[in-house]
């Protein structure tokens, strides 16, 4: 009995590690990086990327993945959700995107992931392996994008998580990748498009200079805050007698020492250059999140080097004097004035669509190549994780897609996919239902 008892715990740890090592072979790898690679191979190694190229020889025993006639992609990332904080947004007791107060700098979205969220296998299905998920109530960012403003500024701690593990523990890729933040803004209607900043009905309650006022009141605050959190950073430095420990000043201090960047919310042209100043101000590093048009703006951006998280692109335009395309063409601004910028949703039931939304842009002007980037290297170097994800090469985590064409378009399906080289179900609550009405007598 010792002896088995020995054995099973010595074959385990090996079954275990065969699980995420193979060889994908006869393949065309779109590597992201570099060009494809016709009739290529990819090997994994615990669960890293081991080997990319042609003909490659795998070691014994390694489990082969036959490929011929399909793709291997990178997996995609969304730089903008709520999965796992959010299931139901009519069902308060299922969302846990923030907390009363203004200034929350010390809440860890990463804490709150529900790893069983039904959000997560629909969203993989389509080949996204990894997400950053925000401590944001929806409408916190004053865009009109999803309604009224929420109240706070800083939010908390946005998490890069893998969408694959039993704890919120084996999800994590970097626990705090940015400080959420809503830039103040003067609100307005929503025009005849339905994209100004509030509804109709609600921004009618509001008269320009109450909103004016309102605007001003929480910029000052979030100026004080800031000093605060400065007057802190200089105590704790001092080692000053009585000291004594502050959660919210002390998850600033990355923020302040330049290691954290702020992801700021902000939609129109004056919030972006109000955002921006307000950066060069507190010498702070900046992400402009979910902005609906450019303006002129473009050159300042690339001249501060700074990044951009694009919303959907299928969506109404922001003006009631707008081209049609405005949201669609919008992408293609970026890329024209040198910005670097990825993709998000900003959303749960539609992070689905990510490459969809990608590819509407390609349409109106973004090239593929950009494109593809901006759903998978992009964001990894954005969130300062490109030596660990975002494209096909060694010594990269195995987050990989096999697909039967351009993940970009709606035909393609996902064959296989891949998380630091585990493979991945991808049955979901669409394909239960599915099946289970296919089924129907």
């Amino acid at each position: 009995m010792r002896s088995l008892a020995f054995a099973v715990l010595f074959i385990c740890p090996l079954l275990a590690a065969q699980d995420d090592s193979f060889l994908i072979r006869g393949a065309t790898v779109h590597p992201v990086a570099s060009a494809e690679i016709q009739n290529g191979s990819v090997l994994v190694r615990d669960g890293k990327i081991a080997g990319v190229g042609r003909n490659l020889a795998a070691p014994k025993g390694t489990r082969i993945v036959e490929g011929k006639g399909l793709h291997v992609y990178p997996g995609m990332i969304d730089s903008g959700t709520q999965l796992g904080l959010a299931e139901i947004g009519s069902v308060r007791e299922s969302v846990d995107t923030g907390e009363i107060g203004k200034f929350d700098p010390q809440l860890r979205a990463e804490v709150a992931i529900n790893p069983s969220s039904e959000h997560i296998p629909v969203t993989r299905a389509n080949g996204i392996t990894a997400v950053i998920t925000l401590p944001m109530a929806a409408g916190g960012d004053g865009g009109g994008r999803r309604g009224g403003g929420a109240g706070s500024i800083i939010t908390g701690q946005a998490a890069l998580v893998h969408l694959d593990g039993w704890t919120w523990e084996e999800m994590d890729v970097k626990k705090s990748a940015a400080m959420a933040m809503r830039f103040p803004s003067i609100i307005s209607g929503g025009g005849r498009f339905g994209g100004g900043d509030l509804p109709p009905d609600i921004a009618a309650r509001f008269s320009f200079t109450e909103s004016k006022k309102n605007y001003e009141t929480e910029l000052r605050e979030l100026k004080e805050f800031f000093e605060e959190a400065r007057r802190y950073q200089k105590a704790k430095s001092a080692n000053l007698k009585g000291f004594k420990t502050d959660l919210k000043f002390e998850a600033m201090l990355p923020v302040l020492e330049g290691k954290e960047p702020l992801v700021v919310m902000a939609s129109r042209e004056r919030a972006i250059h109000d955002a921006v100043q307000f950066a060069d101000q507190q010498k702070v590093k900046v992400i402009i999140a979910d902005p609906r048009e450019l303006g002129k703006m473009g050159p300042e951006l690339k001249a501060r080097n700074i990044s951009a998280i694009l919303g959907p692109t299928l969506a109404l335009p922001l003006h009631e004097d707008d081209p049609y395309d405005a949201p669609y063409a919008l992408p293609g601004q970026f890329y024209k004035a040198g910005v670097k910028f990825a993709f998000g949703t900003f959303n749960n039931e539609f992070s689905r669509n990510l490459p969809y939304q990608a590819a509407t842009a390609v349409a109106f002007g973004l090239p593929y190549e950009e494109a593809l980037k901006a759903v998978t290297l992009n964001p990894a170097q954005i969130w300062g994780v490109s030596e660990k994800m975002g494209s096909i090469e060694e010594g990269k985590s195995a987050d990989l897609m096999i697909t039967d064409g351009d993940p970009l378009e709606a035909k393609t399906q996902v064959k296989q996919l891949y998380i630091k080289g585990k493979t991945v179900d991808l049955t979901n609550k669409h394909t239960r239902l599915y099946e289970k009405y296919l089924n129907r007598p």
